[in-house]
């Protein structure tokens, strides 16, 4: 979420005008969190899921090398289980997502609303030049540092695992930001969450609840096996765009999505929990495809190159950050060998 000077432009100054609004009101929300525990009104689960934070805050800092500083220091009351929704937009024959471009922090292929009826009005916007388009819920954000973020209710509502995890990710965040790069970012982050989190329960003596996450991910792989098996499909379709009808292009576009909706659901049905395109039957676009492909797309790399430093944090950063000053087709190259050597080890 960006909270910055706004640029020229209504619709911009809009957008800026609710993102800094939505924000500020989120902070001004904010309870210290030690005094949410004892405060005798708080409701005991609640309390015990607190404690839990303070704990695994401490944890990111001291064992994940994570620059906490004050986040999750404090705690806000939402009233519903997700703090902001993002929308994407593709247009209707391409993989590639369009960018939002603000101060600071470069492009973002997606976009942040504290309100679900802004979002609406800006996806009826794309809509309307045929784009595809997707609005999901986000449970958390981060300022990337540039605010101590607060813990709340989208946090809270989550399992013990997933929310340790999803601090994890958040966290990650301020370590490093590459402008324009959101595969990169969320990736990274994701890579953080999922050993910070084998770490936290080992140390725990709860690595049995890993069960779960192991679970997740091996899900996400699966979807991300078929996703990437259609999108290369789909990325020879409309390669051909100029040489096809665009009624054939539809319909072909349309069986293929189907396939990829069928195939998820022959494998979400065996599933215990929600795969990560939720229950079936889903209807798929490229608006999804393409955020999916993105937070899921390096991981792996990452969590190799983790391995290869011995699951030494503050040096897995350096070497991440000295990987993010490098061009970008440099980086994708590294990032590439670093999956090929990559063997799942949980």
């Amino acid at each position: 979420m960006l909270l910055v000077t706004p640029l020229s432009g209504c619709t911009t100054i809009g957008y800026y005008g609710q993102a800094i609004g939505g924000h500020v009101s989120l902070m001004m929300k904010a309870r210290p969190i030690n005094q949410v525990i004892t405060a005798p009104e708080t409701d005991p689960e609640l309390r015990r899921r607190l404690e839990l934070a303070v704990r695994a805050r401490e944890f990111a800092a001291k064992e994940l090398a994570l620059p906490v500083d004050d986040a999750y220091s404090e705690y806000v009351a939402l009233g519903r289980p997700w703090v902001v929704v993002n929308l994407v937009a593709v247009p209707e024959f391409s993989l590639t997502p369009h960018q939002w471009c603000y101060p600071f922090v470069g492009c973002q292929s997606y976009r942040g609303y504290f309100r679900l009826a802004d979002a609406r009005q800006e996806q009826k916007v794309f809509q309307e030049r045929d784009y595809d388009t997707f609005i999901g819920t986000v449970t958390a954000y981060s300022t990337l540092g540039w605010f101590d973020d607060p813990l709340h209710t989208g946090f809270t509502s989550l399992t013990d695992d997933r929310m340790v995890a999803l601090m994890f990710h958040e966290l990650a965040h301020r370590v490093l930001y590459i402008n324009g790069d959101t595969a990169f970012n969320e990736s990274f982050a994701t890579a953080v969450e999922l050993e910070g989190l084998r770490l936290w329960l080992q140390q725990q003596g709860a690595l049995e609840g890993f069960d779960g996450a192991l679970a997740r991910l091996q899900h996400r792989r699966q979807a991300l096996a078929l996703v990437e098996d259609t999108s290369e499909k789909l990325q020879q379709l409309y390669a051909s765009q100029n040489h096809m009808d665009r009624s054939m292009l539809r319909a072909r576009k349309a069986q293929l999505l189907d396939e990829l909706a069928r195939d998820y659901a022959n494998l979400a049905d065996h599933y215990e929990e929600p795969g990560p395109f939720g229950p079936p039957p889903v209807q798929l676009n490229n608006a999804q495809l393409a955020l999916f492909r993105q937070y899921n797309q390096h991981v792996p790399a990452f969590r190799q190159m983790l391995k290869e430093l011995d699951y030494r944090f503050s040096k897995f950063y350096r070497a991440v950050e000295e990987l993010s000053r490098q061009p970008a087709d440099s980086r994708a190259a590294q990032l590439e060998l670093l999956s090929e050597r990559f063997v799942e080890h949980l």
